[in-house]
C-alpha cells in the first residue's frame, strides 16, 4: 500500500471524531442529562489517561528489563517533562486566563446584569474546557498516528490497518468527551466551532501518520504521550469538580463506569492488534 493511501486511512481514523461531536448541539439538556454527559466524559478520559501512560511507559519498561539505563533515563525524563508541561502548564494557563477575565469584567450590577455576566463566565469556562480536552486528545492522537505510520514504515501493513480501525472507533467516542462540558452547560456550539474542535482533536492522527512513516523514534512518541496524559488529567480534575456540584452521586457513578467500559470496549481492536 502506498504512503499516500496509508496517510488517507490515517485521516479517516482521525476524523471519525466528528461522529461524537454533534451531541454538543443538544437543545436544553435536563440537569440529569447534563450530569450524565459530564460523568460519561470523565469515564472516557480516565481510560484515556491510563491508555496514554501505558503506551508511554512501554519503551521505558522494556529498557528497564534490558538494563539499558541511558534509554531509561532519557525516556523517564521525557515522560516527566511531558506530564509537567501538560498538567502544570494548563494549571498556570487557566490561572492566567482567569486573571484576564477578571481584569476585563465590569463591576456587576444587580439582577439581570449579574445573571448575564455569571452565565457568560460559565459559557467561557465550558468552552475553555472543551478546547483543553480537544488539545489533549489531539496530542494523544498524534502519538496514535505515529504508531500507524511506524507500523507502515516497518512493512507491518496488516497491523497498520488494524490500528486505523481501532483508533477510528476510539476517536468516535473521544468526540463525545470533547463536547460534554458544553452540553453540560446547555451551550450549543456552532457548526464552525465543532469543525475547529474536530480538527484540533482528530487532525493530529493524520499528521502523526505522515510523520510516523518517516520518523521511528520512541522519545518523540513518549514526549507527546506525556503531554497528552498531563493535559487530559487536568481536565478530569476539572470535570470532577463540576460533577460534585450536580448532586447526582448515583447517576454520576454509573455514568463514569459506563464511560470506562466504553473506553475499554473501543480499545479492544487496538489491543487485539498488539498495539
Amino acid at each position: 500500500m502506498s504512503s499516500a493511501n496509508i496517510a488517507l486511512l490515517g485521516a479517516i481514523a482521525g476524523f471519525t471524531i466528528y461522529l461524537g461531536l454533534p451531541i454538543g448541539r443538544l437543545r436544553k439538556p435536563t440537569p440529569r442529562l447534563k450530569a450524565g454527559l459530564n460523568a460519561v466524559a470523565i469515564g472516557i478520559l480516565v481510560f484515556l489517561v491510563w491508555d496514554v501512560l501505558t503506551h508511554a511507559w512501554e519503551p521505558i519498561d522494556g529498557a528497564l528489563g534490558k538494563h539499558e539505563w541511558g534509554t531509561v533515563a532519557s525516556g523517564g525524563l521525557t515522560l516527566v517533562a511531558g506530564l509537567a508541561v501538560g498538567l502544570l502548564g494548563l494549571v498556570h494557563y487557566d490561572s492566567w486566563m482567569a486573571r484576564r477575565r477578571q481584569a476585563a469584567s465590569r463591576p456587576q450590577g444587580p439582577g439581570a446584569v449579574a445573571a448575564t455576566e455569571l452565565a457568560s463566565k460559565s459559557r467561557s469556562q465550558a468552552a475553555s474546557l472543551a478546547l483543553m480536552i480537544a488539545t489533549g486528545i489531539g496530542l494523544h492522537n498524534f502519538a496514535e498516528g505515529l504508531a500507524i505510520g511506524n507500523s507502515a514504515a516497518k512493512g507491518e501493513l496488516s497491523l497498520a490497518i488494524l490500528l486505523i480501525i481501532g483508533f477510528g472507533l476510539h476517536n468516535a467516542t473521544e468526540g463525545f468527551g470533547i463536547v460534554a462540558p458544553l452540553a453540560a452547560q446547555g451551550e450549543r456550539p456552532s457548526w464552525l466551532t465543532l469543525l475547529w474542535l474536530g480538527l484540533i482533536g482528530g487532525g493530529p492522527t493524520f499528521l502523526g501518520t505522515v510523520v510516523g512513516q518517516r520518523l521511528v523514534n520512541d522519545t518523540v512518541s513518549i514526549a507527546f504521550l506525556g503531554l497528552a496524559a498531563g493535559s487530559i488529567l487536568y481536565v478530569v480534575i476539572e470535570l470532577l469538580a463540576v460533577a460534585r456540584k450536580t448532586g447526582f452521586k448515583t447517576l454520576t457513578t454509573w455514568c463514569v463506569f459506563a464511560g470506562l467500559v466504553l473506553g475499554f470496549a473501543t480499545d479492544a481492536v487496538v489491543t487485539a492488534a498488539g498495539a
